[in-house]
C-alpha cells in the first residue's frame, strides 16, 4: 500500500509528526511505500500569516512555534522570527523537489536535515545559502542540486504535488492519506497528529488484515541508523516516557555512543563520529 504525506517543510507541525513516522517505518514499513508530497496552496506559499488564524505578525508566528514544540515535544525555535523572518516559503517546498531529482531516499534525508537546520538551529530555510548548506550536510551532488534548484522540473514536481493536494482537498497540514492495493478504493484520509495506535488501526483497516510488526532495533542501533535524534522521537518509537526515554540515552552516553545535544525544548542526541 502507499502513504501520500502531505507537509511543509517549514511547518512545526509536520515536525511534530516525525516520531510516528519514524515508528511507522521501523513496525510496518515493509507494508507500505512513503511518500511526501508538498500539500497547501499558492496563498500559504506565499505567506506564513495567517488572518484567520489570527496570525498577523511575526510575533505571532514565534508563538505559535513555541507552542508547538511544547504540545508535539519536537524542539522547534520561535526565536528564528525575531532574529531572521522567512519569506517567500515557496522555495524551501521546491528545494524539496530539488533534491529528491538525486533520489528518494536523498530526498528524505535532505527533507530532515532541512528540518534539524531550522527548527534547531535557526536557520532560514529560505535563503538559498542555507538551502544548498542542507544539500552539502546531506551528501547531495551539490552543483546538481543548485541547477535543479531553479530548474523547471523541481518547479513542475511541486506543481504536481499541489495539484494532488487540491484533487484529495487537502486542508491542512499535516495530512496522511492512506491508499490500499484496490486502486478502485478511495484513500483514507487523516489531518493531524494522532496517537501512534491510530496509524496502526488505520493500516490494519487498509491492508484488511492486521500486520507483523518487525522487532525494533536496540536502541544503539537505532543510533547508528539515524544518527541524530530527539528524546521524545526515542520515547516514542520505544513506548517510553521523555524521563524513561532520557535515562535509556543517558546510559548511551556514558558508554560514549552518544552525546547530548540541549536545545530550546527538551533535547536531541548525537552518535560520537556518526
Amino acid at each position: 500500500m502507499e502513504i501520500y504525506s502531505f507537509i511543509d517543510p517549514l511547518c512545526p507541525d509536520c515536525w511534530g509528526l516525525e516520531p510516528i513516522i519514524k515508528k511507522l517505518h521501523l513496525e510496518y514499513g515493509h507494508t507500505f511505500r512513503l511518500r511526501h508530497l508538498a500539500g497547501g496552496n499558492i496563498q500559504t506559499f506565499n505567506s506564513f500569516k495567517r488572518k484567520n488564524e489570527g496570525i498577523k505578525t511575526h510575533a505571532d508566528v514565534a508563538e505559535r512555534w513555541e507552542r508547538t514544540a511544547s504540545r508535539s515535544g519536537m524542539s522547534c525555535d520561535g526565536d528564528l522570527w525575531y532574529e531572521d523572518p522567512m519569506d517567500t516559503p515557496y522555495i524551501a517546498s521546491i528545494a524539496i523537489k530539488a533534491a529528491e531529482l538525486q533520489g528518494k531516499l536523498p530526498g528524505f534525508h535532505y527533507l530532515r536535515k532541512m528540518r534539524e537546520l531550522l527548527f534547531i538551529q535557526k536557520q532560514n530555510m529560505t535563503k538559498e545559502e542555507n538551502l544548498i548548506q542542507a544539500a552539502r550536510e546531506t551528501g547531495l551532488d551539490v552543483d546538481e542540486f543548485k541547477k535543479d534548484l531553479h530548474s523547471q522540473a523541481a518547479v513542475k514536481a511541486l506543481q504536481c504535488d499541489l495539484k494532488i493536494s487540491t484533487e484529495m482537498e487537502v486542508q491542512e497540514l499535516p495530512t496522511l492519506v492512506f491508499f490500499n492495493e484496490n486502486i478502485e478504493e478511495e484513500g483514507l484520509k487523516i489531518t493531524g497528529v494522532y496517537d501512534y495506535e491510530v496509524y496502526v488501526r488505520i493500516l490494519t483497516e487498509m491492508l484488511k488484515t492486521k500486520p507483523e510488526p518487525k522487532p525494533l532495533p536496540s536502541l544503539e542501533e537505532f543510533m547508528n541508523l539515524y544518527h541524530f535524534v530527539a528524546t521524545k522521537e526515542v520515547a516514542v518509537v520505544y513506548d517510553l516516557s521523555c524521563e524513561e526515554a532520557d535515562a535509556e540515552m543517558k546510559k548511551l552516553a556514558l558508554k560514549q555512543k552518544v552525546e547530548k545535544v540541549p536545545v530550546k525544548h527538551g533535547c536531541f542526541w548525537r552518535t560520537i563520529n556518526g
